[in-house]
């Protein structure tokens, strides 16, 4: 169960950007990673957005040709109709050494041989391209029943061994409080529907807001960071 998108786009209207940041910094991290790639992006270089859902990322890329490619049927409320490539990540219809970056945002949990996609990145991408991910760890199920994994970063680690990449960045994505924040939020999504929207009425200011703020800035206190809601990725392809 998920939070009503028009709750969602509400609060995105209502709230300052740097208050949405707060409750929900993977997405906030998302839109920073792709834009950067954007940034590094020069004019004719081809951008791939592997699992690109209903291609919102295009707008960032006017330099170079964004290329967006999906399954199609990851969620069924979504608009697929400006995707480029419909097709499996595992077979990728594209030359070998024909992209300059991919980006692959909250995707590869959805893929059920996640090895092999890598290994299909590498091959599309030009030496010296770069592979720009978000992968989750502790994250709720979503776009069932195409939900198969969840890595650690040994396991995010392990899946570029033995390939041509080299791994430049695996930071998790907030610890043990962001973990709870999220919780937090996504616990008003049991008080959607009929008289319970009276409940999410009293909970909201409290789960959906207060809480995972404060927590949010908690977050300094976990320094290992075993409990983290996921893992940003950097790789760049040597040969």
């Amino acid at each position: 169960m998920k939070l009503n998108p028009r709750l969602k786009a509400l609060a995105e209207r209502i709230l300052p950007h740097s208050v949405i940041a707060c409750l929900d910094p993977v997405q906030d991290l998302i839109e920073s990673e792709v834009r950067q790639a954007s940034d590094r992006l020069k004019d004719g270089q081809i951008v791939l957005d592997a699992g690109a859902g209903e291609a919102r990322h295009r707008v960032h890329f006017k330099r170079g040709r964004y290329v967006a490619m999906d399954v199609g049927c990851g969620d069924s409320s979504w608009d697929y109709s400006r995707l480029d490539i419909r097709g499996d990540l595992e077979s990728i219809p594209l030359r070998h050494n024909s992209v300059d970056c991919i980006l692959c945002m909250v995707v590869l949990e959805h893929t059920r041989n996640p090895r092999h996609v890598i290994q299909e990145f590498a091959r599309v991408l030009n030496r010296g391209g770069s592979l720009v991910m978000v992968i989750p760890f502790l994250w709720e199920e979503h776009q069932a029943p195409h939900d198969y994994f969840r890595f650690t970063r040994y396991g995010a680690r392990s899946l570029f061994e033995s390939t041509s990449f080299q791994l430049d960045i695996l930071d998790p994505i907030g610890g043990f409080f962001w973990v709870c924040a999220r919780r937090s939020v996504g616990l008003l999504s049991f008080f959607q529907g009929g008289w319970r929207w009276i409940l999410f009425a009293v909970l909201a200011p409290f789960f959906g807001f207060l809480f995972p703020l404060i927590l949010y800035f908690m977050d300094g206190l976990d320094r290992a960071k075993n409990y983290s809601l996921g893992f940003r990725i950097r790789a760049t392809k040597l040969d």
